[in-house]
């Protein structure tokens, strides 16, 4: 039978000590704790601090642990017995089992953090010494181990069936995704289609909703089964005050954090009802039925957006003090962190920003335009925060950013004075054997056969340079509403060759290798080739 006893004189490295062992020993104790501290049965009993004559606290422990070891069963059938006596001019208290002593508390044992005195401390050793002792006798008990057998086999059963359920459950709830069809997010906006994405979060989402309620219904399945267990009784009931301890906390957490989750709801709220109204209002200006100074159309877009992120950055701002654990150390560093973040990333990205802010504020550039920026030239396709993007003729998309365009120069051909439309220009180099008045009637004619062109605004043809062997003409055509330049000018240049080759001119600019032996010159009588045609006379 001391076999039996013996199990009491364990002494575990790493004792689980709780609020209901008092103070004594300590709830994470060191090294030196662990060889002063009386642990039987996962339980600690009493932490030893001064010594008792010759014996140190360490020695006291282990000549207390002998001395429970060396009991019999039958002295197990009777309760912890205490006798209060006066040695050394201090009190102390001897407990004993049976008429058999097991250890002596004294006055200088007692920690004054504990606020116990010795009185207190001793009933408390005592009620620890009682909880291990039944436990020994329950163990000793065929009934009551066969019990707790039983108990311990039947929350299994109930453990095995709520995972087949939780199971059958998480096949079910994917089966239902699977047949269901997601319905298209009409509030998202994007060029790729993410219901694929969507029905694989909601997939995971049924998989660790699963895999956590495994994860709870195991915990109380082991917390249940070790207190069904004298010497496991402690680790079950560990187990649970710490399952109750948190559930109490994050209660007691979510409570006092709700006046200020109210308090941010209703910054956010009275946020949200702002920007309805600056939304209602910049929609109103877009649409022209309303017109505020230095606000146009074409900058709605941008303004609409600074005014948004601004206005809840401020309400991030005033909300940031009611949000649950702002004034936590974790919450500050995440805040630094993020802080470094957007300072070291911010350098390049500022710079595009502003820049892509100058381009929309000045009104340079909008969708539909057809410009030149630097050696690119083409249809400005988007014009974000960061860069433009320019479709070309050749059907490439081009992304210029932002502070590249600022930085050089932008030739925007779609703006133009108010009532005129974009223009397109070209230029060809003529002999100065040709008449000039023939030269500009014949890119006139070429133009007036293009189509594309406004018929409102007649072609301009100018006279650009005298070059040493010919002169240089530029030909300025005005484009119909909707016409691309590119097209326009293919179609252009087709009718310029086809008016020369009728009018037998060739385009070619001249070179000499000598002096001609007729002088380079229209005689007066070809100054009005066809087509073109003299003045009437006055």
């Amino acid at each position: 039978m001391k076999t039996l006893l013996a199990r009491l004189s364990l002494l575990l490295a790493c004792c689980l000590a709780g609020a209901a062992f008092a103070a004594e020993p300590h709830p994470t104790p060191d090294l030196g704790d662990n060889a002063r501290t009386l642990t039987l049965d996962n339980r600690p009993i009493f932490l030893f601090l001064s010594r008792q004559g010759t014996l140190t606290p360490e020695q006291r422990a282990s000549r207390a642990l002998e001395r429970i070891a060396a009991l019999e069963d039958a002295d197990l059938d009777h309760p912890v017995q205490t006798l209060s006596y006066l040695s050394g001019g201090q009190r102390n208290v001897q407990l004993s089992l049976n008429k058999k002593p097991l250890f002596t508390l004294t006055e200088a044992d007692l920690d004054p953090a504990d606020a116990l005195t010795l009185d207190q401390a001793a009933q408390k050793v005592v009620d620890r010494l009682n909880e291990v002792r039944l436990g020994a006798l329950e163990q000793r008990s065929p009934q009551q181990m066969a019990k707790a057998a039983a108990l311990a086999l039947l929350a299994s059963a109930l453990f095995a069936v709520a995972l087949g359920l939780i199971l059958r459950g998480r096949r079910l709830s994917r089966r239902r995704l699977a047949q269901r069809p997601v319905a298209p997010l009409n509030w998202l906006h994007s060029r790729y289609d993410l219901r694929g994405v969507l029905r694989g979060l909601e997939c995971r989402l049924v998989d660790l909703t699963a895999l956590l309620c495994a994860l709870f219904a195991g915990y109380l399945w082991l917390s249940y089964v070790l207190g069904r267990f004298p010497y496991t009784r402690p680790l079950g009931k560990r187990l649970g005050e710490s399952l109750l301890g948190l559930v109490g906390e994050l209660a007691q957490d979510m409570l006092a954090a709700l006046p200020g989750l109210v308090t941010v709801a209703l910054i956010f709220l009275l946020t949200r009802l702002i920007s309805r109204g600056l939304g209602l209002l910049f929609d109103a200006v877009e649409r022209g039925q309303l017109e505020l100074p230095g606000l146009h159309a074409e900058t709605v877009g941008a303004t609409r957006r600074l005014t948004s992120v601004a206005l809840w950055l401020f309400a991030l701002i005033v909300a940031y003090p009611y949000f649950p654990g702002a004034g936590s150390d974790a919450f500050k560093g995440v805040s630094v962190f993020f802080g470094l973040m957007v300072t070291l990333g911010s350098a390049g990205i500022m710079n595009h920003a502003m820049s892509g802010l100058v381009l929309i504020y000045s009104r340079a550039l909008r969708p539909g335009d057809f410009v030149q920026i630097g050696d690119v030239e083409g249809f400005v396709s988007e014009l974000s925060t960061l860069s433009t993007k320019i479709v070309t003729r050749q059907d490439y998309e081009i992304t210029v950013p932002n502070a590249v365009a600022v930085g050089g120069k932008v030739i925007n051909c779609s703006r133009r004075a108010p009532g005129l439309g974009p223009i397109a220009c070209t230029s060809v180099t003529i002999g100065y054997d040709t008449p000039w008045r023939q030269v500009h009637a014949m890119l006139e004619l070429a133009a007036r056969r293009t189509a594309g062109l406004d018929a409102s605004h007649p072609p301009k043809v100018r006279q650009t340079g005298l070059q040493d062997y010919y002169v240089a003409y530029e030909l300025q055509v005005w484009l119909a509403a909707g016409q691309k330049p590119p097209a326009v000018k293919n179609e252009l240049h087709g009718h310029i060759q086809d008016v020369f080759n009728e009018f037998g001119v060739q385009i070619m600019s001249p070179h000499f290798r000598a002096q001609p032996e007729q002088d380079v010159v229209v005689p007066k009588a070809r100054w009005f080739a066809a087509p073109a045609t003299p003045p009437e006379p006055d």
